[in-house]
C-alpha cells in the first residue's frame, strides 16, 4: 500500500494521537534518520517511517477495512432479493461503505483508492449486484457519420423541392 506524505504542519491531531494510544499503533513513532554526504547517502534515500511501523499501520487499515465491510454486510442484510438492485434502496449502504473506507485511509495517511479498498468495493459488486440488469434499455446517441446524414439527407432534399414546386406550378399557369 503507498503511503501518503501527512500534510499537516507536524502535529497530529488529537484524534489520530487517541487512535494511536488506544490502540498501540506507533504512529508517533519515527526512525531517526542521519543524512552525510558520504557514499551511504547516495546509496540509501532516507525515510520518514521505518517498515514495521508501514507494516504495523498496514495491519491497522486493514482491519479497520474490516469493521468498514462488517457493517456494509449487516446494512444489506435488511435488503431483500428484489430491491437488490434499485439505487434508492442501495444508495446508503454502498455510499457507507465508501466513505468508511476512504475516511480510515485518511485517518491513516493511506493514498485513496487504493488496492484494499477496491477489492472490497469489486467484492461488493460480486456478492450483491451482479445480477442487476437495465430493465429499461439505455438510449445512445448514433455515432456522428448517422448523425450527420440524417441531419444533411433534409437540407440537401429542400432545394431539390422547391425546384420540384416550382416547375410543376410553371407547368401547371401554360395549359
Amino acid at each position: 500500500m503507498a503511503l501518503r506524505a501527512h500534510k499537516s504542519s507536524g502535529r497530529l491531531s488529537q484524534g489520530l494521537l487517541l487512535l494511536s494510544v488506544l490502540l498501540g499503533t506507533g504512529l508517533c513513532h519515527m526512525e531517526a534518520v542521519t543524512t552525510s554526504f558520504g557514499q551511504d547517502a547516495v546509496t540509501s534515500p532516507p525515510t520518514a517511517m521505518s517498515n514495521e511501523t508501514a507494516e504495523h499501520m498496514e495491519r491497522n487499515y486493514t482491519d479497520f477495512t474490516q469493521h468498514c465491510w462488517d457493517y456494509f454486510v449487516s446494512l444489506m442484510s435488511d435488503v431483500t432479493t428484489s430491491e437488490l438492485c434499485e439505487w434508492k434502496v442501495i444508495r446508503r449502504p454502498y455510499s457507507e461503505l465508501q466513505a468508511c473506507l476512504e475516511f480510515w485511509a485518511e485517518r491513516l495517511n493511506y493514498s485513496y483508492p487504493n488496492a484494499l479498498a477496491e477489492q472490497y468495493i469489486f467484492q461488493s459488486h460480486h456478492r450483491y449486484f451482479h445480477n442487476c440488469t437495465l430493465e429499461h434499455p439505455v438510449y445512445l446517441d448514433p455515432p456522428e457519420d448517422v448523425l450527420l446524414a440524417m441531419i444533411m439527407a433534409p437540407i440537401c432534399l429542400i432545394p431539390f423541392l422547391v425546384t420540384l414546386v416550382i416547375w410543376r406550378s410553371k407547368d401547371g399557369k401554360a395549359q
